[in-house]
């Protein structure tokens, strides 16, 4: 009897120094890493997130669950240890020995427009018989865009010229025919008259002539996303931060400067977006994280204390767009004013539903774009 109390004081004891050891030691030489990739993706496309568990110290751990959140509009799917509700929140077991690194890559869709971090992840694990847990928080920064999908741009292309041919040919919007600055690849907004055939058969892939212009320096693009309805227009939103996107895309990849001015506010700085005039790829990559980051949980700015001095100041050889689902009397009539002033401008209407009703004045600077929400 008393060697089997001796046994079992001894086993006691075991339980007691290794549950001891592990409270002490288990977060010693373990690193954990949850990051997404660093390519940006477009909204509907396939990102991914890695866990990497690394334990360099020899002390086992049987149980280890790294639980994260992060938003809810990352679609991972219904995958095992996983729940989604005003967020989405993740909860990984993992088993993982001495000296041994364990790699887990999640697969998500990016079903909206959106900045996406995660912050913190927390860390549960156990000693060898599961007598208790151990529990810590570790800060981790890692942030993920999704780009708004640009819209048909050889819709807006169309558009362009069937609102405006004169009125754009006069500010030398359109291409200047007699010079050339090279060739490149087709884009869907082209015009197939613009086509080079003897490129084209040479490559086997169309290609065009890109053109210089001759007096148009610069593009701005204003958006204005305020909505004051009860029920919010957030597709109507979310369409109209495409067509800038596609906009500055068309734009840019012609060589024209392009500056994008919008009254959304940056989850980020807190503050209206505001892009000066640039031309090249990094400009448009510079665009589509400012769109990205358009918080539209918060109210929009007052457009027209924000940028009715900017709107107004003068600036030969540029021309200016509106995008914006929204028809409220200060809007209107600070594009009325604007043409009153005898500056020409497009203004694109993202709508779900009809046209709006506006002043005869501004009827034939509007595009009324439809969509299906």
């Amino acid at each position: 009897m008393i060697k089997i109390l001796g046994i079992g004081l001894i086993g006691f004891l075991l339980l007691v120094v290794q549950k001891r050891i592990y409270e002490k030691l288990w977060q010693k030489s373990l690193y954990v890493s949850v990051s997404f990739g660093k390519e940006p993706i477009f909204e509907g496309e396939q990102g991914e997130l890695k866990e990497i568990i690394e334990n360099k110290k020899r002390l086992p751990l049987s149980m280890l669950k790294v639980k994260f959140k992060t938003d809810r509009h990352l679609d991972f799917g219904n995958e095992k240890g996983s729940r989604t509700t005003d967020q989405y929140y993740r909860n990984d077991i993992f088993r993982i020995g001495g000296g041994e690194r364990v790699t887990r890559t999640l697969k998500f869709r990016g079903r909206r427009r959106g900045y996406y971090t995660i912050d913190e992840v927390s860390l549960v694990a156990s000693d060898l018989f599961f007598l208790g847990q151990m529990v810590a928080d570790k800060e981790v920064k890692t942030e993920f865009y999704v780009y708004p999908r640009p819209y048909d741009a050889a819709r807006l292309r169309q558009s362009l010229i069937r609102m405006n041919g004169e009125m754009l040919s006069r500010r030398h919007l359109l291409e200047d025919p007699f010079e050339y600055r090279g060739i490149r690849e087709y884009q869907p907004y082209d015009d197939m008259r613009s086509i080079n055939w003897k490129a084209t058969a040479r490559t086997g892939d169309l290609k065009v002539n890109q053109k210089n212009y001759t007096s148009l320096k610069s593009i701005r693009i204003f958006f204005n996303i305020q909505d004051d309805n009860i029920l919010k227009k957030e597709a109507a939103v979310e369409m109209t931060l495409r067509i800038v996107a596609s906009l500055c895309q068309m734009f840019l990849r012609q060589g024209i400067q392009v500056s994008c001015y919008g009254n959304g506010v940056d989850i980020v700085t807190r503050n209206p977006l505001s892009i000066h005039p640039k031309a090249g790829q990094g400009q448009m990559d510079t665009i589509y994280r400012g769109l990205a980051r358009i918080d539209t949980a918060q109210p929009a700015a007052d457009f027209g204390s924000h940028f009715e001095e900017l709107l107004f100041r003068k600036a030969q050889g540029t021309f200016t767009y509106f995008v914006s689902p929204n028809q409220y009397d200060d809007f209107v009539g600070l594009l009325t004013k604007y043409q009153a002033s005898g500056n020409p401008f497009v203004w694109f209407y993202p709508s779900s539903g009809r046209k709006p009703e506006l002043p005869p004045a501004l009827e034939r600077f509007i595009d009324v774009i439809y969509f299906e929400e």
